[in-house]
């Protein structure tokens, strides 16, 4: 039986946050590109925390929006809550950190990325790459259908052969319930690419209506938001925004998961995948930290037009009925309602030492990696490497596609001042000046990104 037969510049699979960066770059530099789903409906989705930003992360974003990159644009027109961290240290150390509204996020970057020329959006899985003589050649489907194309882009984050659990509890899925990828790691392992088991974990969502915020602190947003992107009106970001939450846990909390630990799968062995970082579930927290009696939980909303809440800092793989002891002796939780249980996921991700600095298999010519399939964690990180990896290629000519992002990365070098006016005249930073005045530069004076000077 036939099966369709498809040429293309760039694939990229998967459609997360580095899988739309890598597929958005390459689109606006004017190759023709597909990017691969399991599913639309999880374009950018986010499986765990409702934020963008924070400390570190926060500078990424600004790096992938002054390379041309969508993260930043996205969170300033989905925001919930805006919050510039650490203000009372030096402004190298500010970080812009965002409450996003889940489902807002993933609607708009799939509208951008259903709108951007040169770019189509296929929802099929990938189960094989295509390699002749250590080249890549393209990739095949589950229907069978083969797609040619002159690089590939892997950005399938936590879905290759996804296992989700809780206690004794395992199922055969990716995050939110969706199908997991289960044939492309053999085909990987078939062309001699070395593949890792590899853990990361989420909290509960519980139901609002079930907490008792009079027993917490709340945690507003700032006065005067800052945007994230560059090219976002900063008046356009001001607006009414929502309460966080901050609760502790206690030494209650903490018997209860000691008297447990043996049921905790991170524990018993049912787990045998290692951390991508230092992200620890509550369980580690309290056995790795036993001199601690309390912790922070941060009570996060997942968006405008839902009720479930997340509980930031209590990530777990308990048993169900021990995930409801917890939580409940956790002060404003005390009649606190499981909308979905916390879990620990597994998933298979590549050893990154076998990746060039451009993120290209060292084995296999045309072959690129991204996100958190490299073994990283965050939706930041995951972006910067879908970004990056489209900021290595050689730049065309003053009239040809792309040239825009290589003026932006120009412009992140400190060549241009100020907003990044990429149609008018380009303004260098004078050699005697030290520093650029705040009516010079936007948000204050304060150097949005990393290699601007700030003040002592």
């Amino acid at each position: 039986m036939p099966n369709i037969r498809e040429e293309y510049d760039v694939i990229v699979v998967g459609a997360g946050h580095a899988g739309c960066e890598a597929a958005l770059a390459a689109a606006r530099m004017g190759l023709n590109t597909i990017c691969f789903t399991v599913s639309c409906e999880s374009i950018a989705m986010m499986p765990c925390n409702p934020n963008i930003g924070g400390s570190s992360k926060g500078h990424l974003v600004r790096e992938i929006d002054a390379l041309g990159g969508e993260m930043g644009k996205n969170i300033d027109a989905t925001f919930i809550q805006s919050k510039m961290l650490n203000k009372s240290k030096g402004p190298a150390v500010h970080s812009l950190r965002a409450q996003a509204d889940k489902s807002d996020y993933s609607r708009r970057m799939r509208k951008v990325m259903e709108n951007t020329e040169n770019l189509f959006v296929r929802q099929a899985e990938v189960t094989e790459i295509m390699v002749k003589d250590g080249v890549i050649q393209g990739v095949k489907t589950l229907s069978g259908a083969q797609y040619f194309a002159k690089a590939v882009v892997l950005c399938t984050g936590v879905y290759l052969k996804a296992k989700c659990i809780h206690g004794d509890v395992s199922y055969e899925t990716g995050p939110n319930g969706l199908q997991a990828a289960n044939h492309l790691t053999a085909s990987l392992i078939e062309n001699g690419i070395e593949v890792r088991r590899f853990k990361t974990g989420t909290p509960a969502r519980v139901d609002k209506r079930s907490i008792d915020f009079s027993k917490m602190t709340e945690q507003f947003g700032d006065k005067r938001v800052v945007p994230f992107s560059f090219e976002t009106d900063p008046e356009s970001v001001q607006k009414e925004q929502v309460s966080c939450w901050l609760t502790y846990t206690n030494e209650d909390t903490h018997k209860i998961i000691k008297d447990n630990i043996d049921r905790s799968p991170l524990y018993s062995g049912d787990i045998h995948g290692t951390g991508p970082r230092y992200c620890p579930s509550i369980e580690d927290k309290v056995v790795r930290f036993a001199d601690k009696d309390r912790h922070q939980v941060f009570i996060e909303p997942e968006g405008l037009y839902t009720n479930e809440m997340y509980l930031g800092g209590m990530s777990s793989s308990m048993p169900e009925d021990v995930q409801y002891a917890m939580y409940r002796t956790v002060p404003g939780l005390e009649n606190v309602r499981i909308v979905r249980n916390a879990y620990a996921i597994e998933y298979d991700c590549i050893s990154a030492i076998q990746l060039k600095s451009s993120l290209e298999f060292k084995k296999i010519k045309g072959l690129f990696a991204g996100g958190q399939f490299n073994g990283s964690s965050g939706y930041e990180e995951a972006a910067a490497q879908g970004r990056y990896r489209h900021q290595r290629r050689p730049r065309p000519g003053p009239d040809g596609p792309g040239h825009r992002v290589h003026r932006q990365r120009r412009a992140h070098r400190g060549g241009v001042c100020g907003r990044h006016d990429l149609d008018g005249p380009q303004r260098k930073r004078p050699a005697h000046s030290p520093q650029r005045t705040g009516e010079d530069r936007p948000y204050g004076g304060r150097a949005p990104v990393r290699g601007a000077r700030v003040s002592p």
